[in-house]
């Protein structure tokens, strides 16, 4: 015979192709995202809990800080939060004195939410806090590997390249 096959006989036998070496989680991409972020957030709340805030309230300042006046609804959306998470965010803030909500004198149904002068004094010592988290972080790649990672991070994130906005 020649590797021909006869009508009705069984098929030969092919070795099964092995499979492929399991890829370690340690070269996953989403596995190592996962834990530096994660050792990111434990690093910044240990950082940012002598201001009495988490790294999601002061979000909400920064925000607040940047553009003025803007409704919950409108931070919530730059933040990418629902409507009950900012409201829980907000009454947080409020009840520490760092925020207060005032309805618009354009449309009555919005609350427009502003920083206090606790929440200004607030907002700049815990990004000052937050930054040197960040740095230490980063310190291990170095200076330039930790500035290109963050750059390809925020391509990835939001799509922005160098002196793109």
């Amino acid at each position: 015979m020649t590797g021909e096959q006869l009508p009705g006989s069984p098929a030969p036998l092919v070795p099964p192709t092995p499979p492929a070496a399991p890829v370690p989680l340690e070269a996953r991409l989403g596995y190592l995202l996962k834990h530096a972020q994660q050792r990111l957030t434990r690093a910044s709340a240990e950082a940012l809990a002598p201001f009495g805030v988490d790294g999601h309230e002061l979000a909400v300042l920064a925000v607040l800080a940047a553009e003025y006046p803007l409704s919950q609804v409108e931070v919530a959306g730059r933040l990418g939060v629902d409507r009950t998470t900012m409201v829980a965010l907000v009454d947080g803030l409020e009840d520490h004195g760092l925020v207060e909500r005032r309805r618009s004198p354009q449309d009555r149904r919005k609350n427009i939410v502003e920083l206090t002068a606790a929440g200004h004094d607030c907002l700049r010592q815990a990004e000052l806090a937050r930054r040197e988290t960040e740095r230490r972080f980063l310190a291990p790649l170095g200076e330039e590997a930790g500035a290109a990672l963050v750059r390809a991070l925020r391509v990835l994130v939001v799509g922005v390249g160098e002196g793109e906005e």
